[in-house]
């Protein structure tokens, strides 16, 4: 989900104890991640997740799929809805293979909570870097009622015994995910692994035999 860094609305901090914020619309009640030891950003073409953003998670899973078949249901954003559960219209602003310069806009759902009303993030995401078969690097901004955060997202793609090692960073930056970093990065870091693991079950069950 992209970034340059902006922070526009006027949501007050308190908001933030009930307000979602993964760009894949998941609602949870994620506590802060343990400290680690800091871990080398991923990078397509040199270029990485926004250094200075206070909100960071990635996620990682090997799937058991052809690496064709897991580039393909990445890269094929009008058809993220139909294995995507939180993805509820993805729409391609150009045409042809991802290149620099490639966009797409899409919409995930925020439940009701204590703090706000439902609503939609509405997202458009800018491809910044790529190499076809080995990552994608975009970034953009995600927009909803008193919610505005920027991203910036990156995916690395790698053949390993046993399939595909695919793995992800993201970062993000705006007045509502800074007022509550540890909140905010424990969902982001929720929304990534939903990700990953709807990716995994997709690419595995196309690439299962048929009987």
């Amino acid at each position: 989900m992209s970034r340059t860094r902006t922070a526009t609305t006027t949501t007050t901090a308190a908001a933030l104890l009930t307000l979602p914020l993964t760009a894949v619309g998941l609602l949870a009640t994620a506590a802060a991640p343990a400290a680690a030891r800091p871990v080398p950003s991923l990078t397509c073409r040199g270029e990485g997740v926004d250094a200075e953003a206070p909100v960071r998670a990635r996620a990682e899973a090997v799937i058991d799929a052809p690496l064709r078949t897991v580039w393909k249901l990445q890269t094929d954003v009008e058809r993220w809805p139909g294995w995507q559960t939180h993805v509820t219209s993805a729409d391609r602003l150009d045409h042809g293979p991802f290149r620099p310069g490639s966009a797409f806009r899409w919409t995930t759902p925020v439940p009701p909570n204590p703090a706000t009303p439902a609503t939609s993030l509405d997202i458009t995401s800018t491809v910044r870097q790529v190499e076809r078969g080995s990552c994608i690097r975009w970034t953009g901004p995600a927009v909803g009622e008193g919610l505005r955060i920027e991203g910036v997202h990156v995916w690395s793609f790698r053949k390993v015994p046993g399939g595909v090692l695919v793995r992800t960073e993201e970062t993000h930056t705006g007045e509502q995910v800074e007022a509550n970093v540890p909140y905010a990065t424990g969902v982001l870091k929720q929304g990534l692994e939903a990700w990953v693991g709807e990716l995994k079950a997709a690419a595995e069950a196309r690439s299962c035999p048929r009987g």
